[in-house]
């Protein structure tokens, strides 16, 4: 009898975890999923970059807006000076913030929360894109251009043509409109025969120099408006582009072709600051966004890569042509060494900015 009363204590005990799985099964957050109403009454303020990107990710977030009842505020442009006030004062006003690929990792725990993983759905973001304190906000990459009426039969096919003035002559452009590229000096380190896995402040140095040895015909862009016009004009041989900024030139009918090797992986941060007010509607915004409808919006208004695996963004041809998401496009992609730019940041950034004024 005791033996009976024992057991079916268990059994309860048992019914009772099968019950509370369940139930933990069911609050396991889900990509683009939002409970109705679960936000009415509340604000909640997305910081980006303004222009059709900020304007495709609201449109991303429509649904979550519609369905959970939040009010949606956007505010712009991120700047980390500006962040950094708010959360010494105290007094956070930017609930989820949209950053380079390089801060959330160079500020994680200090501006940028750690992120609570049980509290979003990152199973559909590719491999090696979810960080402490950041998930990707989308895809694009840096890519070499080049003219292929210059170059003809005998187009350049890497970074090391790039750096080739012999081999392939003519003027380079190069993205100067702020931080150095991490990706583009590994690739010239390689010029020199250096490990980008094992690069030491000094080998900064030496990737710059390769840079340095193009040339003074070498024309450091701005803007990626710059990096398109000098395309479309056909006044740069090659150069390195943003592939949304290269799509369109092309699109715009520019002679140029990408040389997808190597291509250097690039990705905007989607962050939740330090100090936020309220840490779960920001959490329940971030896990909207990395849904695959949300992700196929965003691609469709934007052309940037979704970031959802599962996301089949209705686009055109010469869209689909610059998307960094197949296989063989990942398979080719440069991930450049994060664990070495993190800490050498601020050393790459005052030689960089060197090379920018001449010196």
């Amino acid at each position: 009898m005791k033996f009976k009363s024992r057991f079916a204590g268990l059994g309860a005990i048992l019914a009772l975890g099968v019950v509370a799985g369940a139930a933990f099964a069911q609050d396991k957050p889900v990509a683009g999923e939002v409970k109705e109403g679960s936000l009415k009454g509340k604000t909640l303020t997305l910081v980006s970059y303004g222009g059709i990107y900020q304007d495709g990710q609201a449109a991303a977030l429509k649904e979550f807006v519609d369905k959970s009842g939040v009010k949606l505020l956007n505010d712009g442009p991120t700047e980390i000076a500006k962040l950094q006030a708010q959360v010494e004062s105290g007094n956070v006003t930017w609930d989820v913030v949209d950053t380079d690929d390089l801060p959330p990792y160079v500020y994680c725990g200090k501006l940028f929360q750690k992120l609570d993983l049980t509290k979003l759905d990152v199973s559909k973001i590719p491999e090696g894109q979810v960080g402490e304190c950041s998930v990707p906000a989308m895809n694009y990459g840096v890519v070499l251009m080049y003219n292929t009426e210059k170059y003809k039969d005998n187009p350049p096919k890497s970074w090391a043509d790039f750096f080739d003035t012999a081999k392939f002559p003519g003027v380079r452009g190069i993205d100067g409109s702020g931080s150095p590229t991490g990706g583009l000096l590994e690739q010239a380190l390689k010029v020199t025969g250096g490990d980008p896995k094992a690069m030491t402040v000094a080998d900064i140095d030496k990737a710059i120099d390769v840079v340095r040895k193009l040339g003074p015909d070498t024309i450091f862009w701005k803007t990626g408006a710059e990096s398109q016009q000098l395309a479309e004009s056909g006044e740069a041989d090659m150069l390195m582009m943003w592939t949304g900024r290269a799509m369109t030139a092309v699109k715009n009918g520019a002679k140029y072709a990408p040389a997808w090797q190597d291509w250097l992986v690039v990705m905007d941060q989607m962050t939740i600051p330090v100090g936020v007010k309220d840490t779960d509607a920001s959490y329940a915004l971030l896990n909207a966004y990395l849904g695959k409808h949300a992700q196929e919006v965003l691609a469709e208004q934007t052309s940037y890569t979704p970031i959802n695996s599962d996301a089949q963004p209705k686009v055109d041809a010469s869209v689909a042509a610059f998307l960094t998401n197949t296989p063989d496009r990942q398979k080719q992609g440069y991930k450049q060494n994060f664990k070495f730019w993190v800490p050498n940041f601020a050393a790459a950034q005052e030689k960089w900015s060197a090379l920018m004024a001449g010196n």
